[in-house]
């Protein structure tokens, strides 16, 4: 199938996937996605344009592109034939479509890339067309948005082709470091320098659903390796798997995607301060200072700690994605720590919470015991830290404040996790949480587990479930090792003061947010409610802080545990 229809084309096209003879007109309806097999046709850079942006809004670059031919390369054409040809064929002047333009009424720059145009290779004259877009997105304070179609860099220009990697990169770097945020949409396909530079480097990945992306191909790969290749190898699934994309979106809800992302990047602190509009109400509008006085816990007889353990435990106990689903407003899941890994056990992305963007990550365990194989039981491999470490950093570009949900065991403590760095994964996490330039609320929701819980509970105010746990070691753990036997485990989850009230007499936890009666497993809602009011009441002082003062006291709070004697007060307290 083609992806345009120009004056003239058949009326019918058939599938290249399913080989169903379709109706052109209907195929263009469908947005070029088959409707028999759902193949999604690769699609010309106007074509994209228009599904994408506004109507009417799309704005070129001022300057076209610049012809080079820097080598005088000649292979069966002289290279000057070949661009004369390419622009004859597609009616575009080079292999990207560059402007500004807006999606779902938020400005953008957009940089789409043809196909068509030799291969949509990377030359000179294309990696300045993107250049400018970039450098055209930090004059004007926006996001840049990137769809990539591309077979590599451009042969015929040499070398010169293969500094554009860096050139384009660089420009994308600045972007990051203004806190502006950049997109990567991977359409089929995408390999190459393209894929080994500036597809991959921006805040977001995403994958048209169909799409390939890889550095080399999969023919160049089977001639060097001599091997097979896996089923759906270099897939936008199995780049989903491999933690190398956020999301793999279908056609048809792409722009939609693309305006939660921007509506997102557009809430943090740092975009309001460039557009010069307030994120959010003034201290005056509140208290300032520390938060209002949580709500009294419904007084009843205090449980024993070994039932708190197993009430935190409880099968169906609500769940980090149960929360998202429930307390919050709305919720993106973005996936992958982009160094191969995609762990289940830990869930994070952007969401909303009384029209405010921020990141949510927690972990993830589930209500049945498939569902908690699945997630590994909630302890996260090297692999999940590392990705919650991407998007706590994310966030702190965005100027996005982060609420972390922590419900787990323990990290990972199998032989793949120590092989992949298991403790310097968990060490970067509170190092980078301790200077996170940006709020951060913690939630214990159900086991607060050791180091693996600590990697997402370095905040500024950690609030804690009346009936959760946080401890440094698991009751079961600590009876193998100080008393005879694993039955001691009761014994030990006493002698562990591991509950809400007796970490909140500690200093450790700020606030013990009430649960419903009975347990938080027995209303769902009632929890939720519970969770958002305390986050909101926790977060909201914190917004108007400074950055240096919120990030000395956080620090502060923590050094505080260190004294021997302040630790003794707090616990006499």
């Amino acid at each position: 199938m083609t992806a345009t229809a120009p004056a003239g084309e058949a009326l019918w096209s058939r599938c290249g996937g399913c080989a169903t003879l379709l109706y052109r007109k209907r195929l263009r309806r469908n947005l070029d996605v088959c409707p028999e097999c759902g193949r999604h046709t690769r699609l010309a850079a106007p074509e994209r344009v228009r599904q994408l942006v506004d109507p009417s809004s799309f704005q070129p670059l001022p300057d076209g592109a610049v012809e080079v031919d820097p080598i005088g390369f000649v292979d069966v054409l002289p290279y000057p034939h070949r661009l004369t040809a390419a622009r004859a064929d597609t009616g575009l002047p080079e292999a990207v479509l560059c402007g500004t333009a807006t999606i779902g009424r938020i400005r953008c720059a957009l940089a789409v890339m043809d196909f068509r145009f030799l291969g949509g290779s990377l030359g000179c004259a294309v990696g300045e067309l993107i250049t400018r877009t970039a450098e055209q997105a930090l004059d004007a304070g926006l996001p840049l948005i990137l769809v990539t179609a591309s077979g590599g860099a451009r042969m015929q220009e040499g070398a010169l082709s293969l500094m554009q990697m860096a050139t384009v990169s660089q420009a994308i770097a600045a972007l990051r470091e203004a806190g502006l945020l950049t997109v990567s949409v991977l359409t089929d396909p995408t390999y190459g320098g393209v894929a080994a530079s500036f597809a991959t480097c921006t805040d977001l990945v995403l994958a048209e659903s169909g799409a390939r992306m890889g550095f080399a191909g999969p023919r160049v790969i089977r001639q060097v390796t001599g091997r097979n290749l896996p089923e759906g190898f270099q897939t936008a699934e199995f780049l989903l798997r491999h933690g190398q994309v956020d999301m793999v979106v279908p056609r048809h809800a792409l722009r939609a995607r693309l305006v939660a992302l921007l509506a997102a990047a557009g809430g943090g602190r740092r975009a309001a301060v460039r557009s010069g509009v307030p994120a959010r109400p003034s201290a005056a509008s509140r208290p300032a200072g520390r938060p209002p006085d949580p709500p009294p816990v419904e007084a009843e007889t205090p449980r024993d700690a070994w039932e708190t353990v197993r009430l935190a435990r409880h099968l169906r106990r609500p769940t980090t994605l149960d929360y998202l689903e429930t307390a919050f407003d709305g919720f993106t899941e973005l996936h992958g720590d982009r160094l191969g890994g995609d762990c289940p056990a830990v869930v994070g992305g952007l969401a909303r919470l009384d029209g405010r963007h921020l990141m949510v990550i927690g972990h993830q365990k589930g209500h049945t015991n498939a569902e908690l194989m699945a997630r590994n039981f909630g302890m996260a491999t090297p692999a999940g830290h590392r990705k919650a470490l991407r998007l706590m950093r994310l966030a702190a570009r965005l100027g996005l404040p982060v609420v972390t949900l922590v419900d787990t065991p323990g990290a990972d403590p199998g032989i793949d996790a120590e092989e992949h760095g298991q403790a310097a994964a968990i060490a970067e996490n509170i190092l980078a949480l301790s200077v996170l330039p940006t709020p951060v609320v913690a939630v214990v929701t159900g086991e607060g587990g050791s180091g693996g819980a600590l990697a997402l509970a370095v905040a500024d105010r950690v609030l804690m479930l009346q009936h959760a746990v946080y401890s440094v070691i698991s009751p079961e753990g600590c009876a193998a090792i100080l008393w005879p036997g694993r039955t001691a485990a009761p014994q030990a989850a006493r002698a562990l003061r591991l509950t809400a009230p007796d970490l909140c007499r500690l200093g450790i936890v700020d606030e013990v947010v009430p649960e419903p009666a009975g347990s938080a497993a027995d209303d769902l809602e009632a929890s939720a409610r519970a969770v958002r009011e305390a986050v909101l009441a926790n977060l909201l002082p914190l917004l108007d802080v400074p950055v240096a003062t919120l990030v000395q006291h956080r620090r502060r709070r923590f050094r505080r545990f260190g004294a021997a004697r302040a630790v003794v007060r707090a616990g006499a307290r």
